[in-house]
């Protein structure tokens, strides 16, 4: 018998059908070894020695494939083709010669760019060793990232307090998000006009032409910048003669774009399907591990994550055996298509991404897929499909036309496309910028040259000009990519990180950056800019990628980063947190000293009118502060924009009255300090605040409002069954009601204000439905059943104080950040049972900690059994 390792349980469970009995298929859950998050698991000073750590579950799961492997013929690992995929093997591997099982057991590496029965039986006739180089690249990437962010992280948190970390990629990656922020602000809008004339043929047919001349002189998009000239444009138009005076149609081809690499199915994804990239790489990993088709198992789709466009040569012959068979032989060109990478190494794997059988068109397969993966694989398909079709024809006209009006002329200009063939767009239309698609789309009448036109109106409309919009996830990912910054495997977790960290924010699906993430990068240029250029972490992308094939050693690399980097980490270690203060106070200039309505000096404080403001560390974080403190108790969150005098601040300059409580006569006040906004009533140590809650809006407040903020908590009613009372009220972890020291989530702020009793008894029943066992400590209600475990009671999804969890007996696994509990698999939930029993087991004793060691076998083996999305997370 053979051992196969993979990552995945999905992925095992698909491989093991096609192998049969005489193989062992069993899954690492991606990867089994990290690097400690603490310092000294990088060593420079000793060659750059690297120390690994196996966490429980993993430890299990290799003690799992240890006893496998000692009784088996051989090892043969077959985890993802590319550097991550290299990467587990070579770690798997380490650890099993480090047991001693191995002996003398041949051990082979096989790779399969498809997850069909075809590509496994030829990649297991197909062996070769582990690839060094790519390894290398793995352990020099990997070197890098802990080096820089256990080295310049502590930096960030002794010099701006608030900061989260930084990374090689991560900070890069934010600082185009901040430097686009920046170039908004300084963006200064231009007022221009535009004239158009809705012109007739003699056969009555109508069309619009746009303004290109006025007497004589060509006319840019801005030469018209007031209303006078755009009235006195028309008011000449309207009193001409028009004529064409020539008609030029030129036929034009357009050709299809390659089949997805990552980066542009996660724009694709992104722009006509709303995925963020990381729910992209989900989809398309479960496509990629084997969905049941009709009784079969297959992967749909070859592996996601390559920046190559070119297609196996059989995949080309399949897709175009298909366009014939789905579109006809007209729209299938002579010779087949073939495509080039414009990345330079192109090492993460070789293929496209594409279907693994183009017969499964997307209307054959939905029936067996969720919405999402129907959607996904949608694209996948008819972007593949096309990348082998034939151009699409269309024809261009342009249409130059002559107004008169005594000795004063203009010119004129009509533009429309017409579709003569279709082409490969018969089966894929890329979202276009939407002025394009108006004047593609548009169709001009029969116009010949010579004869004269009828003039219907005249329309002069004013514009401004709009500075660059904020990135979105795509056209992030496509300027990163643009810039060589990051590669396929690392965009989505690049991204995740930066909101994780909330360093930015996304709102209408554009990237936003926070206060905080724009004062990380304004230090990092302004003390590291180095290694936060786009040029420089683009060559260091070279470097590695020269060091997976095979062209430079990854120790030189290291040294050669390390010698400059940790000297200047060095020097930046004695700079003065005043030094600091006074670089950032210049380079977040708009931002910490926004324009004051009145005309005033920014910088001078509105409350004393004396003392100069400035950025202030505290321990929260950066807050603009007046110098006369304590004298002068000024703050201002860093940027928060200033009222009409630039006056929002916590003191009694910024406060805003509201009125009087109406039984106590004290004033209410609406005031904004270091933690943000919050109403006040009364004043020194017995006042009464209140926070305003998220969603909530300054310019929104009023007495009402900030009476039922004062009022919380607010007593609902007494319980019917225990006489007590039940309360609402606002809290850490957001709106809530609360019995007898039970407290239940509400969905809304608003529910606060008008939950009634009957309601809130319900919520409260709900949370206790049962207790979980420990000290008292009660166990909320299912939001989900998924079913019974392998090893017997149901597993449930609940929703918790500190979040939602599944629960299986005694075992309570907290699901991932962002994760919709409405959409847990039960494969999902056994993985996580599997991982929290690991743990909890090492502990030491406690009734459910000792539950959960004995089940920790039992779920082990079930989420060996059941297909599972985790590895999306080794890369992803």
């Amino acid at each position: 018998m053979d051992v196969v390792v993979v990552e995945s349980p999905a992925k095992a469970k698909t491989i093991n059908k096609y192998l049969g009995s005489n193989y062992k298929v069993l899954a690492s859950f991606g990867h089994v070894r990290d690097l400690p998050a603490k310092d000294g698991s990088v060593r420079p000073d000793d060659d750059f020695s690297m120390s690994w750590e196996v966490d429980g579950p993993s430890s299990k799961r290799l003690g799992d494939i240890a006893r496998a492997v000692k009784d088996a013929d051989s090892l043969i690992l077959a985890t993802d083709p590319d550097r991550e995929g290299e990467a587990i093997s070579w770690h798997v591997l380490d650890v099993l010669r480090q047991k001693k099982v191995l002996k003398d057991k041949p051990v082979r590496r096989v790779v399969f760019n498809a997850i069909t029965r075809q590509s496994v039986l030829d990649a297991m006739a197909n062996p070769r060793d582990i690839d060094a180089p790519l390894v290398d690249a793995y352990l020099a990437r990997r070197a890098l990232d802990y080096l820089v962010g256990f080295t310049l992280s502590p930096v960030l948190w002794r010099k701006l307090p608030g900061a989260r970390s930084a990374g090689r990629v991560q900070s890069v990656a934010l600082r185009l998000v901040c430097d686009r922020e920046a170039e908004i602000e300084r963006f200064v809008r231009e007022e221009y006009w535009q004239i158009a004339a809705l012109l007739a043929t003699p056969r009555t047919e109508e069309f619009e032409a746009r303004l290109t001349g006025f007497e004589g002189k060509k006319l840019q998009k801005l030469d018209i910048k007031t209303a006078d000239q755009a009235a006195d444009i028309r008011a000449m138009l309207e009193g001409a003669s028009f004529k064409a005076l020539s008609v030029d149609a030129k036929p034009t081809r357009r050709n299809p774009s390659p089949p997805f690499t990552t980066s542009t199915l996660q724009q694709a994804a992104s722009s006509q399907l709303g995925f963020s990239a990381s729910r992209t790489m989900q989809v398309a990993q479960r496509l990629y591990e084997g969905v049941d088709v009709g009784g079969e198992a297959a992967g749909l789709i070859t592996y996601m994550r390559t920046d190559g466009v070119q297609m196996a040569p059989e995949a080309i012959a399949a897709a175009r055996s298909a366009i014939g068979a789905e579109f006809g032989e007209k729209y299938l060109p002579e010779k087949p298509r073939y495509y080039s990478t414009k990345a330079k190494n192109a090492q993460e794997a070789h293929e496209a991404i594409r279907p693994t059988d183009f017969r499964r068109t997307p209307a054959s397969v939905r029936k067996y897929l969720d919405p999402d993966q129907a959607r996904l694989y949608e694209i996948v398909w008819k972007r593949a499909i096309a990348s082998q079709m034939n151009p699409a024809e269309i024809e261009r006209t342009t249409v130059e036309i002559e107004a008169v009006n005594g000795a004063r002329t203009a010119a004129l200009r009509a533009v429309g496309s017409v579709v003569r063939f279709d082409g490969f767009l018969a089966a894929y239309t890329e979202n276009r910028d939407e002025d394009a698609e108006d004047e593609e789309s548009r169709r001009l009448p029969q116009i010949a040259a010579g004869e004269a036109l009828a003039r219907r109106s005249v329309t002069a409309t004013q514009h401004t000009t709009e500075p660059p919009p904020r990135y979105s996830e795509a056209s992030l990912i496509r300027k990163m990519e643009e810039l060589g910054i990051g590669r396929p495997s690392t965009y989505a977790a690049t991204l995740k990180t930066l909101e994780d960290r909330d360093y930015v924010t996304i709102e209408r699906r554009r990237l936003v950056p926070q206060a905080k993430g724009r004062l990380v990068t304004a230090f990092l240029e302004s003390f590291f800019e180095r290694y936060v250029e786009y040029d420089f972490t683009a060559a260091l992308e070279e470097k590695l990628d020269e060091i997976s094939d095979g062209k430079l050693a990854w120790k030189d690399v290291l040294r050669d980063f390390w010698r400059d980097f940790s000297g200047h980490v060095d020097e930046i270690k004695e700079l003065r947190v005043a030094d600091v203060l006074d670089a950032l106070n210049e380079e977040l200039a708009p931002l910490v000293f926004p324009a004051r309505e009145d005309g005033g000096n920014p910088r001078i404080c509105p409350k004393c009118g004396t003392g100069n403001l400035s950025l202030k560390l505290g321990r929260f974080g950066a807050f603009v502060g007046c110098s006369n403190y304590p004298e002068c108790g000024y703050t201002r969150q860093l940027g928060e924009a200033a009222n009409g005098n630039g006056e929002a601040a916590n003191g009694e300059a910024g406060d805003r009255p509201l009125g009087k409580d109406p039984y106590t006569q004290e004033e209410i006040v609406l005031k904004n300090g270091r933690f943000g906004p919050y109403v006040q009533r009364g004043d020194g140590k017995e006042a009464k605040r209140a926070s305003l809650p998220k969603g909530w809006k300054v310019e929104d407040m009023d007495h009402e409002k900030a009476l039922a903020l004062l009022a919380l908590p607010r007593d609902v009613g007494q319980h019917p069954e225990t006489g007590k009372m039940i309360s609402a009220g606002i809290g850490r972890y957001g709106p809530f009601v609360l019995h007898d020291g039970t407290y239940a989530n509400l969905e809304t702020v608003e529910d606060v204000f008008c939950i009634g009793l009957n309601r809130a008894v319900t919520v409260i029943a709900e949370k206790r439905s049962k207790f979980a066992g420990g000290k008292g400590r009660v166990a909320a209600a299912a939001l989900k059943e998924l079913g019974d475990h392998p090893d017997g009671g149901p597993i449930t999804v609940r929703d918790g104080r500190y979040g939602p969890y599944v629960n299986w007996g005694k075992v309570n696994a907290t699901l991932p950040k962002g994760k919709d509990p409405a959409t847990v698999t039960v494969e999902e939930a056994l993985e996580l049972i599997a991982a929290k029993a690991g743990k909890t087991g090492a502990g030491k004793g406690g009734g459910a900690k000792k539950a959960a060691t004995r089940k920790a076998p039992a779920a082990k083996k079930a989420s060996a059994r059941a297909p599972a999305k985790k590895t999306a997370s080794k890369k992803d």
